[in-house]
């Protein structure tokens, strides 16, 4: 019924529910229209800016979009945010990030949004684990644990992918035990050797300048 979809009552309907992400189909439920209402609808109030088109088939309120963290989740799926967007989530570096990036067990992809770079980075199937659903915010995101952020960070470094500096890192936060289990399973010898290095360089008295 396309008088039903009036732009002020979609709106209200979308945030009183708490949707700020939707497919044409999570769309069609919520308003219980047919599919060309629903596809005219988006496509309409996409080119009018009060949807935002994510990527194909997904979309938001322009005014009202979650948090990168959930974006990372819905965007590219199965993912978990890892790498160096949840050590610094974590305060295992100190730098900001501005990139978001994720764990898939899909082909390598990368997204920009809004001026947010999404990065997916493809690991084996054997090693996607280690991630929980945590809440930020009002909203539930899945993140990887401590130590797997840090498990598939290292993964890169010998895939000379990453660059790491021993200094950076607050090993303080991370479980080692925990650590080399999740390095396991990548089943590469040299990054069990590049963990007890970083170790062993953490215990070293810091240099003053």
């Amino acid at each position: 019924m396309l008088q039903k979809l009036k732009p002020l009552y979609v709106v209200e309907k979308l945030k009183k529910k708490n949707i700020k992400l939707f497919t044409p189909l999570e769309f069609r439920r919520v308003f219980n229209v047919s599919q060309y209402a629903a596809q005219w609808f988006i496509k309409t109030y996409t080119k009018k800016k009060l949807f935002l088109k994510l990527k194909n088939g997904l979309y938001g309120l322009k005014d009202n979009l979650p948090s990168a963290y959930f974006v990372a989740n819905r965007l590219y799926q199965p993912s978990y945010i890892s790498f160096d967007a949840a050590l610094s989530y974590y305060g295992i570096i100190p730098e900001t990030i501005y990139t978001i990036t994720s764990a898939t067990s899909n082909t390598t992809r990368t997204f920009k949004i809004e001026g947010i770079i999404y990065d997916y980075r493809k690991i084996k199937k054997d090693a996607y684990a280690g991630y929980k659903a945590i809440k930020y915010s009002d909203e539930t995101i899945l993140i990887a644990e401590p130590e797997k952020a840090l498990a598939d960070y290292l993964y890169f470094v010998i895939l000379k992918k990453r660059e790491l500096h021993y200094e950076r890192l607050d090993l303080k936060k991370v479980k080692k035990n925990k650590l080399l289990s999740y390095a396991k399973l990548f089943k590469k010898p040299e990054i069990i050797k590049l963990i007890n290095k970083l170790y062993v360089e953490q215990r070293k008295p810091k240099r003053i300048y």
